[in-house]
């Protein structure tokens, strides 16, 4: 079986454990979940993904699913970091976190690694970037403020 994360947007092993990505296919959760992903933690706000229902689909194939609704800037906050950080402890991996492109996992990466995991503004920023905010995009700024 292909590894789950080809052709995956977006796809990076963020940290051992950790898979940060763009919006999965239903066929790439199966594969994440043969290949030992125990949880998928969506950052898409309801209503975003049409391709099919991803929450049952992840319960169906026996992973967590972990939904934290992340629409923009203002769902880059203390709550929202606070909420993956205790989705991402070491019983709950290897998990996959992604959003649609991976550049809200970024961003809420950075975040929680600032505010939760006191890492200075610029090596949260780096962090964030590794995990997928767009650093030439409109969101890097806001997350630059909150942050900074």
């Amino acid at each position: 079986m292909p590894d789950y994360t080809e052709g995956l947007a977006n796809a990076n092993r963020f940290e051992p454990g950790i898979i940060t990505a763009g919006q999965p296919t239903a066929e790439q959760i199966e594969a994440a979940q043969a290949q030992g992903v125990k949880t998928v933690i969506n950052l898409r706000p309801d209503g975003e993904i049409q391709e099919f229902d991803e929450a049952a689909l992840v319960k169906k194939v026996g992973m967590n699913y972990v939904h934290i609704p992340v629409a923009g800037p203002d769902d880059i906050n203390e709550a929202n970091a606070r909420l993956l950080d205790e989705a991402l402890v070491p019983g709950a991996l290897p998990a996959l976190v992604h959003c649609g492109s991976a550049n809200r996992v970024g961003a809420l990466i950075a975040y929680r690694a600032r505010f939760i995991q006191h890492k200075n503004d610029h090596e949260s920023m780096g962090l964030g970037i590794v995990a997928g905010l767009d650093p030439d995009g409109a969101l890097v700024e806001a997350v630059a403020q909150k942050i900074g």
